[in-house]
């Protein structure tokens, strides 16, 4: 029987060189290194300590069905991802692909939409992680401490991925380590070993509806989900940082989702199951419940112990944001597509990383620091939108590659869906759509800021993009290509010389 020869894949630079780029970077970074890259920047860890008490306080125990739903929509929205990186395994993630699906200015607003909610949560990151940081250091909680070790935190980051990215790739897998100990671990313990609850309770409201129905409650503890599931793209904004990109980034990206889901199930669940007094969590009236939950089963040594490995992981939770939001910056610089941009392009002969980029990525979050220090009530409003914001940016992405799809792309890199390819663009936009819906619905408490402050985050943000984009018309000062998907993907093909005719013989 005879069929056509297979391609060979082309090597890391000749299919840099078929995007219009040259290779700069080390490759360093495995498939390992680049999922627990991923997996530290999703952090589980940080979003179930973050929403636990809340998502049981608006929705009850069932809210940890949020973390199944959302984990199924986001692995669409990561197999479309998938695609896209093996077809552009180049730096920045969301940029260019927004670029190479759509166009300059379509590629602008998706990243600077994108880049503020990066920077915004790598400020809120380190802010929550200085809270563990003076409980383990047994130091005052008050504003000034949290700037100081906020501070701290982002330096350490800075300084690390200074070094280069095999310091990175450490440390990224020393965090996935600990996140992996923090959820998993310590989720199976309070399951087989303390728990004090039945399973069933994961169907039981508690009466957080009152006299009305369950499902706006339901609904109102989306974000117990919502929060937990973004990350995973970070694996591709160090795409030319990887050996292998175009196969080794797509399987990253579902081993973040599929790893992370399954962590923060273990995790929320393990919490729920091992309270000792749950109803008084749902009630309200324990507002930080998982300190006394570990208190109550690890003791107070295995409560320091896990206290380090929780700082562990907020850390490499920096880095991993640190490192992903320079890239992407440097990617928007080389195109000259931002003010300064020659200066954030550089890359460091030594370290060969951008090193311009980071300083920015460490400074503004810092900035972002003093302000919430001088105000502590800034922090809610500051990073209320940046949820959405990643919401709005993975969605640009997926309805560009949709386009593509409608004017004859079919994807050519290593990773595809084939015929799938449609149906699970669609099946992703239509959940990115109902997640958006769910991040912007405004709130009811009466308070018109309170209840629009996630619209009016994004509306910021959103206003000046534009106003820069029509004003200093960015996309006019970059050459670099754009909206080129369709002839990419047959060059590609031409040069892994699949319109060759050639057969091979299989006996």
């Amino acid at each position: 029987m005879s069929e056509p020869a297979k391609p060979a894949d082309l090597g890391d630079g000749e299919h840099l060189n078929v995007l219009g780029y040259q290779d700069e970077f080390n490759r360093s970074m495995s498939l390992w290194a680049n999922f627990a890259l991923g997996f530290t920047y999703l952090s589980p860890l940080v979003g179930v300590y973050s929403l636990f008490a809340l998502a049981l306080t608006v929705g009850g125990p069932p809210s940890i069905w949020w973390i199944v739903i959302v984990g199924a929509g986001q692995l669409l929205v990561s197999l479309v991802f998938g695609e896209v990186v093996s077809q552009y395994p180049i730096h920045g993630g969301i940029y260019p692909w927004a670029r190479r699906l759509w166009g300059r200015r379509y590629a602008w607003m998706a990243a600077w939409v994108y880049i503020w909610a990066m920077i915004v949560t790598i400020t809120a990151v380190a802010e929550y992680g200085s809270g563990f940081a003076a409980s383990l250091f047994g130091v005052e909680a008050n504003p000034t401490t949290g700037l100081v070790l906020t501070l701290a935190l982002l330096l350490i980051a800075l300084a690390i991925n200074f070094t280069g990215t095999k310091w990175l790739a450490r440390v990224a897998r020393i965090g996935l380590a600990a996140e992996l100990i923090g959820v998993i671990g310590l989720g199976l313990y309070l399951l087989v070993f303390q728990r004090k609850q039945e399973f069933s309770i994961f169907f039981d409201t508690m009466g957080v509806q009152g006299d009305g129905s369950y499902l706006p409650a339901f609904i109102g503890a989306a974000l117990a989900g919502l929060f937990l599931f973004y990350g995973f793209e970070a694996c591709g904004d160090v795409a030319e940082e990887v050996e292998n990109p175009a196969r080794r980034i797509p399987k990253a990206m579902i081993l973040t989702i599929l790893v992370g889901g399954v962590s923060a199930l273990f995790s929320f669940g393990g919490y729920v199951l091992a309270a000792p007094d749950l109803q008084a969590i749902v009630s309200g009236e324990d507002a930080d419940p998982i300190p006394a939950i570990l208190e109550s089963t690890l003791g107070p040594v295995g409560a320091k112990l896990f206290l380090v490995v929780a700082i562990t992981a907020f850390l490499s939770c920096v880095l991993s944001l640190q490192a992903a939001a320079s890239r992407l910056l440097f990617s928007f610089a080389r195109d000259g597509m931002l003010p300064g941009h020659r200066w954030l392009s550089k890359v460091s002969e030594r370290s060969k990383v951008p090193t311009n980029a980071l300083i920015v990525a460490c400074t503004v979050p810092a900035l972002i620091a003093v302000l919430v220090w001088l105000n502590a009530d800034l922090l809610y409003p500051v990073t209320a939108f940046a949820v959405l914001g990643i919401y709005v940016a993975f969605q640009m992405v997926v309805l560009a590659s949709l386009r593509q799809r409608f004017r004859g792309w079919k994807p050519a890199g290593p990773f595809s869906l084939g015929r799938w390819g449609m149906v699970v663009n669609v099946l992703a936009l239509a959940y990115g759509i109902f997640a958006m819906y769910l991040l912007a619905a405004p709130g009811a408490s009466g308070d018109v800021f309170t209840d629009w402050v996630v619209l009016i985050g994004l509306g910021v943000v959103l206003a000046t993009g534009f106003a820069y984009l029509f004003l200093a018309r960015p996309d006019r000062k970059s050459d670099a290509p754009a909206g080129d998907a369709i002839e990419v993907a047959d060059r590609l093909r031409a040069h892994r010389g699949e319109f060759a005719e050639a057969p091979s013989i299989v006996n």
